[in-house]
């Protein structure tokens, strides 16, 4: 009987710190989880940021100051313009 009862306490004894081995894994794989979800929340805000820098790098009025002050470039004038009209295709 003494010798069951070891056996039972050492099979118990395994079964508890399997419990406990399986709970210290899943809590340290919620924890990754938790900081996976937290940088791509992070990334998510930059890339929204970048965009929006990038459509205001490339917004008309910034490119013609840019090109007006970095390149002295300006818009020709009237006298200076000359329209080119298209000639209209004959199978219409």
């Amino acid at each position: 009987m003494t010798r069951l009862n070891l056996l039972l306490l050492c099979v118990l004894i395994a079964c508890a710190l399997g419990v406990v081995t399986s709970q210290h894994k899943a809590r340290r794989a919620y924890m990754e989880l938790q900081k996976a979800q937290n940088e791509s929340s992070r990334l998510e805000v930059e890339w929204g940021q970048l965009q929006l820098e990038q459509s205001t790098w490339a917004m008309h009025s910034r490119i013609e100051t840019e090109a007006a002050n970095r390149l002295n470039m300006r818009v020709p004038d009237n006298n200076h313009t000359q329209v080119v009209p298209v000639a209209k295709e004959s199978g219409q």
